[in-house]
């Protein structure tokens, strides 16, 4: 018996609740189903499958962030699909210094829920309209439509987080505006189906996570303010 409620409490651990913006596409897909169920089945159980899967696109994962001061932690789930040193884009108002970008790439099977890398103030809350072409690409961070949040830490720094739509994505959605505090992997927004999730350091800081590394929202370390350890490197095997 003790062996059926260990693999039970497995099972149901594994499932992570659904965020609240993903309730009324769920409602949607569940009702369509349950009608074509009545009227032609065969299409009601391909809309039973889509609702579960929007349940799983928009799952919610609990997280422990480490709290530790000068972390920088992911802001997605996802890829890491370039770590490029560039100038700013003019929207965030961080100058013509180059920092530091790090770019995260999210299938539709990652959890798409973002999630505060720092504590601090929001300074800035910018969106900008724009394409919507692969977010894998380099150029989809100066192109797509993104919308950037721009947050003050207590010493005055300031690390930017943009969430970019992508190929498929259409709708970036955000909790959090100017002037509000966020923690550490506190959740700020979300990206339907498909995006890409770019960071700024500060001026001279690097990453500790490498090109093709998984990164999980909310937990992974993509940086150390605090911490004089060079940028490092990293192989695939």
């Amino acid at each position: 018996m003790s062996d059926r409620h260990s693999i039970l409490d497995s099972l149901m651990a594994s499932l992570a609740p659904v965020h609240r913006d993903g309730h009324k596409f769920i409602s949607v897909a569940a009702v369509a189903a349950l009608i074509f169920l009545l009227v032609w089945p065969p299409l009601g159980w391909v809309l039973v499958i889509l609702a579960l899967f929007i349940a799983y696109f928009f799952r919610d994962p609990e997280r422990v962030t480490p709290l530790r001061e000068g972390l920088v932690i992911s802001p997605a789930d996802g890829r890491v699909s370039s770590i490029e040193t560039v100038k700013p884009p003019i929207e965030l108002g961080l100058g013509d210094v180059e920092r530091q970008r790090v770019s995260i790439f999210l299938s539709v099977l990652d959890v798409h829920i973002n999630r505060a890398p720092v504590p601090g103030r929001i300074k800035r809350s910018v969106y900008v309209p724009g394409a919507f072409v692969n977010a894998a690409l380099d150029k989809a961070s100066e192109e797509n439509e993104r919308r950037s949040l721009v947050i003050e830490q207590t010493d005055g720094s300031e690390i930017a987080v943009v969430q970019i739509a992508g190929l498929i994505a259409r709708r970036i959605v955000t909790f959090k505006g100017e002037g509000e505090s966020v923690g550490a992997g506190e959740r700020f927004g979300l990206i339907r189906f498909g995006s890409r999730v770019d960071v700024y350091l500060p001026p001279g800081r690097t990453s500790l996570v490498a090109v093709g590394q998984t990164a999980v929202g909310g937990e992974t370390v993509i940086a150390d303010l605090k911490s004089g350890e060079l940028e490092r490197e990293a192989r695939a095997s």
